[in-house]
């Protein structure tokens, strides 16, 4: 499966001996970083290099990238050399692209303009039914929306509080062959264990917030870190996003990076004019006013 093509047009550079330029740019998650030398004999060295990670995950349609093909062209308006068409596929262990041309001019002035086009596959999807599936290793059966889920007492304990309490002998629930989980669906509650299950599925921005939702209620301490470690490193949620969910689920180290984003007197005065702050507890409102009074100072 593919998306329409991207296109870009690059600045124009003159080129001479012993001179080299850099041409950087990002468009549409395609960043390419455009390198150009002329060696003593004249001969001018091109050299693309991609990163494609913005492009990596389509979320919201669950599709990864497999690869970008297209073409790059390169042109001088010297005419020291004929437009030169380079062939482009883009695959995560193939990032860069080099070709050399001319030899002719002591000078030249050249761009050059891509077409890529990304191509795209589904996402696989852990199999639930299988991942809960009846063996040896499970002894205990949670039933959600109607379903059964086998799971490991031990294995469950050990992460959560909840459910070491729920399987203690001190319990009703620690007695019943098969448990009821209420007030949750099966693909949330499925999604959460699998984030920690000997398969792990990780975070993403479209599950972050209901996996960190349910990992309050169910005391799963390890979720909450692993979604803390995609907002901080993954995630395209804007401050005012990131903040709020720092401070609702007490997430440290992502608020105390979100406070050292606000490294201007406007940028915090922005979020603190926002419908985002007064969300915030009382705790965090104080953070950002120290901050925007440790900036006024500056």
């Amino acid at each position: 499966m593919s998306g329409g093509p991207i296109e870009r047009r690059s600045f124009t550079y003159e080129l001479t001996k012993g001179n080299a330029f850099v041409d950087p740019s990002l468009k549409y998650g395609i960043e390419c970083v455009w390198r150009g030398t002329m060696n003593n004999s004249y001969k001018s060295a091109f050299t693309w290099e991609f990163d494609c990670n913005e492009l990596e995950y389509q979320e919201e349609d669950e599709l990864k990238t497999d690869k970008i093909t297209g073409h790059i062209i390169l042109k001088s308006e010297k005419n020291s050399f004929a437009p030169v068409k380079i062939e482009v596929n883009l695959t995560k262990d193939n990032q860069m692209i080099a070709k050399q041309v001319g030899g002719c001019y002591t000078s030249d002035i050249v761009n050059y303009e891509y077409s890529l086009t990304p191509h795209y596959t589904p996402i696989e999807k852990p199999s639930y039914d299988e991942m809960f599936a009846p063996s040896d290793q499970n002894d205990a059966i949670l039933i959600v929306d109607g379903k059964k889920l086998h799971v490991c007492k031990t294995f469950l304990s050990y992460h959560s509080e909840y459910f070491s309490a729920l399987f203690s002998s001190n319990f009703k629930e620690g007695q019943m062959d098969e448990i009821p989980i209420g007030d949750v669906s099966y693909e949330d509650f499925a999604l959460l264990l699998s984030t920690f299950y000997p398969n792990p599925s990780f975070p993403t921005d479209k599950t972050v917030e209901k996996l960190l939702e349910l990992a309050r209620r169910f005391l799963l301490s390890s979720v909450i870190g692993i979604s803390e470690n995609h907002l901080l490193n993954s995630s395209k949620f804007n401050s005012e996003k990131l903040i709020w969910l720092a401070d609702e689920y007490g997430m440290p180290n992502l608020l105390e990076k979100c406070i050292r984003v606000l490294n201007t007197v406007e940028k915090a005065n922005k979020l603190k004019k926002s419908e985002a702050y007064e969300q915030l507890s009382d705790k965090t409102k104080l953070k950002i006013v120290d901050r925007i009074l440790k900036l006024s100072h500056i």
